[in-house]
């Protein structure tokens, strides 16, 4: 067996057990030690799995991160609030960046009712929304990120180093008053951190649930985003950390 083909099999085996040990590994492959060693080392450097001791993850197993039909059903009345207020952000003619995500894809969807736009995108499910409009509708193209349909890796990044975008809308998976915005995941991280420095103006669009729950990788500090729009009003010190790095929050309760 090639090594891609057994690195492709213990990324198989990940999805369905989520966790496995080496030793479990190394019999289900029918491989030496020093061979699995170099094929879970690939796979760690590529964000593949996580390696612990005596074993390896799905990437996703110690974040518990929710599958994304789960993500689309929670806060969703919020979520649609702050698209409404979001998409009033958009001047005629812009060139917009929509970043992968649920709330995200939620401003994707209104901005694609409209024809005067040139809309790029990471999110698998918002280019495969059947559109009303005019508008042009731009993949940046990568690897699929299943969980959040994200497209991600080195082709998306090359992609945005080589663009540029009237404005933003990124997602977070957590917020800290102090650090700014998290997620949960290296290769998604890297795509949102291009994004940010590809905008002339990036919007933060996250609903009020993800504040104090920075989730494990940072993205960007609040000085990387120059408009906040969630579901309800930042309480007093949110809203006085916004405004130390003039940081324009929008909300809109409903």
């Amino acid at each position: 067996m090639f090594a891609q083909e057994r690195q492709h099999k213990i990324t198989e085996l990940l999805e369905q057990r989520r966790k496995i040990g080496v030793y479990d590994l190394q019999q289900l492959l029918g491989v030496s030690p020093a061979t699995l060693r170099r094929d879970l080392a690939q796979l760690q450097r590529i964000g593949k799995l996580v390696r612990t001791h005596g074993g390896v993850l799905h990437t996703n197993f110690r974040t518990g991160e929710p599958a994304f039909e789960r993500k689309v059903r929670e806060a969703s009345a919020a979520k649609a609030r702050i698209a409404e207020v979001a998409v009033r952000l958009v001047p005629p003619n812009a060139t917009v960046f929509v970043d992968a995500g649920t709330t995200t894809l939620e401003v994707g969807r209104r901005l694609l009712g409209r024809d005067d736009l040139t809309i790029f995108t990471n999110s698998l499910p918002l280019l495969n929304e059947r559109r009303t409009g005019k508008s042009a509708l731009v993949s940046i193209g990568g690897e699929m990120r299943e969980i959040s349909r994200a497209l991600v890796g080195s082709v998306a990044l090359d992609w945005l180093r080589q663009l540029r975008f009237d404005l933003a809308f990124v997602g977070a998976s957590g917020l800290d008053a102090t650090d700014g915005a998290s997620t949960t995941e290296l290769m998604e991280a890297a795509v949102k951190k291009g994004i940010v420095t590809r905008a002339r103006r990036v919007v933060l669009v996250a609903d009020s649930s993800k504040w104090d729950k920075p989730a494990p990788i940072l993205f960007a500090g609040w000085r990387d985003f120059s408009d906040f729009v969630t579901d309800q009003r930042p309480s007093r010190t949110r809203s006085e950390a916004l405004q130390r790095h003039r940081v324009h929050w929008h909300a809109d309760a409903g």
